[in-house]
This record gives structure tokens, C-alpha cells and sequence, in this order.
């Protein structure tokens, strides 16, 4: 397979996962808008901006934080390239590059999404940000489906699958740090009744919170939330299971090519220090210092991938 026909597959998933998790930034602001001022910490909108590392860019053309203006940077804006718009437009063109590479179903679903987004583009006034970021989380689970179903398991399929699984644990490193940046302004709030409240809400926009009441049930804390979105591998979302993800998606590359590149070392070290990790020493180091290191060592190891 051609390096850009394997780059194209693999920013494909990456795009598709970023315009989810965009929206379900924009979903968590919606949440976030709900809860009561009188509590503390209702809706600071700028910190979905530095949650999704767009806060320089918002900046430079918007200037000061406003609700309504990251939602149209977050949604809309081409200038964006983080944005719901960009990313599938970025998608599809991806797609259009390798065409001869998806099946038809997994191009319909490429392009059918594009198609709807232009139509929703032209009437954005008249549009409820709720079924916005529904229909973006519909139409990614549309095109997971469709490579699923129908992609021969070659190499395409694998380049296409660790796409995702390096964005979705990007993306969930960095909604659950949303809980630091936004939630809670002071200390003494941890433990209460707010905190709990909020790691719930959280789940729910992750859409994780039936699978945690299945896993974990009863009190809901702060350190079953940790280890059901970091090391439990039945998670889909968790860090541990999209880092697995990633380690056997490229290790089947390794087996088709028989061989070996620097990738496979890089992610199998990731994935032994999740495996030896425990939610007390990730509390130790500090949730948030923690997840930052995650998505350098994401970032580091897609630049890996790249090369």
C-alpha cells in the first residue's frame, strides 16, 4: 500500500473521531450551561476551548470568550481545523483520494454525511445545537459501521482502525480533563454532591454512563470514574482499551509486512505502563498532570505512525 493512500485511510478515522469529539465538547458546554450559578462554576466556555487545544485560534479572529462564538469556532468555522465542519469536509476529501480503496458503502457514508452538512451549513440559523451534535455522533457511528461491515481486513482496514484508536483516546484524555478546567472552581468541592453530579454528566457525554452503572453500579466516585475511562479494557473509551486497540491493529501490520518499525515499540511501552498503573498512583501524580502526559505520549506516538 502507498504511504498516502495509508495516511489518507488513517486521517479518515482521525477526522471523523476529532468531529465527534467536537461535538461532544459542544454537548458537555450545554451540560455545563444547566447547572445552577448559584453553585460556583456555571459556564465557562473558554475552557472548552483550552480542553480542545483551540484556544490561540479563537482567539486571533473572535478575541474575547462568548458562548455563541465557540459554538459556531467549535461547529462551523472553517478556520477551524478542529471544527465539526472541517473535519468532515477534511474527511471527505481524504476519501475522495482513495476512493478506490473504501467500498461503497463506506464512501455513501462519506459523502452522504458531507452532502447533509453543506444543507445544514446553508440554514445554520434555524438549527437546535442538541440535534446538531446528535447528528454528528450518528453519522461517525454511520461510517464505523460501515467499515466494519464491509472493509476487507487488510491493511487499509488496520490503518483506518488506528485512526480511531489514537483519536478516541486523545479525545477522551481530553473530556475528562474538561472536569478540571470547567467543573470545579475550588478544592472543597471534590467529594460533594456537585462532584458527583458532574463526573456523572461527564459520563453521559462520553455516552458511558449505562456501560459505568453496568460495570461499577452503586456509589458513583471520582476513582471508579478514573479507572473506567483509563484502565478498565472493557471500556470502549478508556485509554487502555484504544491504546490495545492501537498496539493490535499495528502489530497485525507487522505480521502483513513481516516487519517491524519503531511504532510497535513505542505503543507496546504505552500500553505496559497503563497495565502497570493503579487509579491511586494516577490520583498521586495528579489526574489532570496525568492526562496531559497521555496525550504527549498520544501525539508522540502518532508522530510515529506518520513516519
Amino acid at each position: 500500500m502507498l504511504s498516502r493512500t495509508a495516511a489518507n485511510l488513517y486521517w479518515i478515522a482521525r477526522y471523523m473521531e476529532r468531529a465527534e469529539t467536537a461535538a461532544r465538547l459542544l454537548e458537555v458546554g450545554a451540560r455545563i450551561a444547566l447547572l445552577p450559578s448559584a453553585i460556583g462554576y456555571r459556564s465557562d466556555w473558554d475552557s472548552l476551548l483550552r480542553a480542545s487545544g483551540n484556544t490561540t485560534g479563537y482567539a486571533a479572529k473572535y478575541g474575547a470568550p462568548d458562548q455563541k462564538a465557540i459554538e459556531s469556532y467549535l461547529f462551523f468555522d472553517r478556520d477551524n481545523p478542529n471544527s465539526v465542519a472541517s473535519c468532515i469536509t477534511s474527511a471527505r476529501e481524504s476519501g475522495r483520494m482513495v476512493r478506490t480503496a473504501l467500498t461503497t458503502q463506506v464512501w455513501d457514508a462519506l459523502n452522504i454525511t458531507f452532502q447533509e452538512l453543506r444543507r445544514i451549513e446553508n440554514d445554520r440559523n434555524r438549527q437546535e445545537w442538541s440535534r446538531l451534535t446528535d447528528w454528528v455522533m450518528k453519522q461517525a457511528a454511520m461510517l464505523r459501521g460501515a467499515i466494519d461491515a464491509t472493509l476487507l481486513r487488510g491493511p487499509g482496514y488496520n490503518f483506518l482502525n488506528i485512526g480511531y484508536h489514537q483519536e478516541r483516546g486523545d479525545s477522551t484524555a481530553r473530556l475528562m480533563d474538561v472536569k478540571y478546567y470547567v467543573l470545579l472552581p475550588r478544592a472543597d468541592f471534590v467529594g460533594s454532591g456537585l462532584d458527583d453530579d458532574q463526573w456523572m454528566m461527564l459520563l453521559r457525554a462520553l455516552g458511558s454512563h449505562r456501560a459505568f452503572r453496568w460495570a461499577y453500579g452503586g456509589e458513583v466516585t471520582a476513582t471508579k470514574i478514573a479507572d473506567f475511562l483509563i484502565l478498565n479494557p472493557q471500556c470502549p473509551r478508556a485509554l487502555i482499551a484504544c491504546v490495545a486497540g492501537m498496539a493490535n491493529h499495528l502489530g497485525r501490520l507487522a505480521r502483513i509486512y513481516d516487519h517491524e518499525t519503531p511504532t510497535q515499540t513505542a505503543v507496546r511501552a504505552l500500553m505496559a505502563e497503563l497495565e502497570t498503573q493503579t487509579t491511586y498512583r494516577i490520583f498521586d501524580e495528579g489526574l489532570h498532570e496525568f492526562l496531559t502526559r497521555f496525550v504527549g505520549q498520544a501525539a508522540a506516538l502518532g508522530g510515529a505512525i506518520h513516519d
